[in-house]
């Protein structure tokens, strides 16, 4: 059983700061790329930032220069520094990742998408 556990939202002023954290759990060979996507109240899931297993990163233009994505390969997380939050940022934040495990019929490795639980931001103006 292979999960992903999001950790470290909450209710932060503008202009504060959020760390969120994502762990990978389970049996499998290895966590290829790990996205973040957010969710406000009545609109579409958006990708906020990616990161490949070798580091290379990618961000949405609305959070370019205030949040960082980062991994930790060896304890297979992935985190989102938010910085100079706003009121805009107020989703939920899900936590998404490419994960190589074996198939059911344990003979092949297959890659397969995991989604996290989702974890509130809430920006008070």
């Amino acid at each position: 059983q292979v999960q992903l556990v999001e950790s470290g939202g909450g209710l932060v002023q503008a202009g504060g700061s959020l760390r969120l954290s994502c762990a990978a759990s389970g049996s499998f060979f290895s966590v290829n790329v790990m996205r973040w996507y957010r969710q406000a109240p009545g609109k579409q899931r958006d990708l906020v930032a990616d990161i490949t297993r070798g580091g290379s990163t990618n961000y949405a233009d609305s959070v370019k220069g205030r949040f960082t994505i980062s991994r930790d390969n060896a304890k297979n997380t992935v985190y989102l520094q938010m910085n100079s939050l706003k009121p805009e940022d107020t989703a939920v934040y899900f936590c998404n990742a490419d994960i190589a495990r074996l198939g059911s019929a344990g003979s092949a490795v297959y890659v397969y998408e995991y989604w996290g639980q989702g974890t509130q931001v809430t920006v008070s103006p």
